[in-house]
């Protein structure tokens, strides 16, 4: 595993040996480990744990929004401010299929080959 293509080259097997290592102790306890010896590393959360993370907190970057279907929801918004850019969040993450015929037209398409293309489940 000394060099790049000797770890691409032998994946699985650097994961494995990767994974068992990492089994033996808490990820927190890794992550301050790893950090302290100048190696970058954080937790990999599920989405509940995100807004309880003390960085998320510190930043104020929790961001509420309004979904159409869901409602009022939480996002991680932006981390970076500019003191002469005003940061909002404008819009939530579209839903599955919700821009399609704005980006087929947009290239050509008119609006009977996209109805084809719904019809036989080529798009959303």
């Amino acid at each position: 595993f000394q060099t790049p293509d000797e770890r691409l080259k032998n994946r699985d097997a650097c994961n494995e040996a990767l994974a068992e290592v990492f089994r033996t102790r808490a990820s927190a306890d890794w992550v301050e480990t790893l950090n302290k010896a100048g190696i970058p590393c954080g937790p990999i959360y599920k989405v509940d744990e995100v807004f309880a993370d003390p960085q998320v907190k510190h930043l104020g970057i929790e961001t509420p929004v309004e979904h159409p279907q869901r409602g009022k929801r939480a996002i991680v918004g932006q981390p970076i401010h500019m003191s002469r850019t005003n940061w909002r969040m404008r819009a939530i993450t579209p839903d599955a299929g919700e821009h399609t015929d704005e980006i087929l037209q947009s290239i050509g398409y008119d609006p009977e080959r996209i109805k084809d293309l719904r019809a036989r489940g080529v798009v959303e």
